[in-house]
């Protein structure tokens, strides 16, 4: 009987926060909830200036807009999937269910991979724009700081895809031992046919064909 499924007992029990909290997926997703934070609310307090020359605002890198706005979507769409999975990180020990636990873990992993991935676009894009940017109204420390955050980004929710990853194998193997084929199990007992036994099924009786008499010797000719 399977009592574990994807680093959690199936048995559920009470919440401990301390434990909780020490967790390293839940402090990789406290620093990702941070650094989302200061990425999007950087780029909309001081990511947009106002030239004199022009009317409209512009954004800090290199007065493309896109890239302001594709950090600001990442960064909320993160901060709002770190809230979710501390959630579930939370409430995932009373899941008695081994599916729902799996589809869990599954969207952990896929959702972590591709913001590695989108943190890694918006980290090279935000740089090289930083590079070409001419506009003396630009505050610097503040396109630093969501460059830097970006990177800091890349390494958090890549380790939070690697335990994603390493939650999911340990699923995958504990299913694998507690379930075994009974044909391909090599050591489970082999059982005789029951009627391997020499003195043979019950209710077995001699053939009346059998030889009961004695052997005959000499011929002897009937007697009349």
């Amino acid at each position: 009987m399977q009592n574990s499924a994807y680093g959690a007992s199936l048995a559920g029990g009470a919440f401990d926060l301390a434990n909780f909290l020490k967790q390293p997926q839940t402090i990789l997703r406290f620093l990702s909830w941070i650094f989302s934070i200061v990425v999007f609310a950087t780029i909309t307090a001081e990511g947009y200036t106002n030239p004199e020359t022009k009317g409209e605002n512009e954004c800090m890198f290199n007065n493309a807009d896109s890239a302001c706005s594709y950090g600001v979507g990442v960064g909320v769409l993160a901060f709002l999937a770190c809230v979710l999975f501390l959630v579930l990180d939370a409430y995932f020990p009373n899941i008695s269910n081994a599916k729902e636990r799996k589809y869990i873990v599954i969207s952990d992993l896929a959702f972590s991979a591709a913001w590695t991935f989108l943190w890694f676009i918006c980290f090279c894009v935000l740089t090289n724009l930083w590079t070409k940017t001419t506009n003396q109204h630009v505050v610097a420390d503040a396109a630093r700081g969501v460059i830097a955050f970006s990177f800091f980004s890349i390494i958090t929710w890549s380790l939070l895809t690697y335990f994603a990853l390493a939650r999911y194998r340990q699923g995958v193997n504990e299913f694998e031992q507690d379930y075994r084929d009974p044909a391909n199990d090599h050591n489970a007992p082999y059982q005789s046919s029951p009627y391997s036994s020499t003195s043979g099924p019950s209710g077995y009786q001699q053939s009346p064909f059998s030889n009961t008499q004695e052997t005959p010797g000499a011929y002897q000719p009937p007697s009349y």
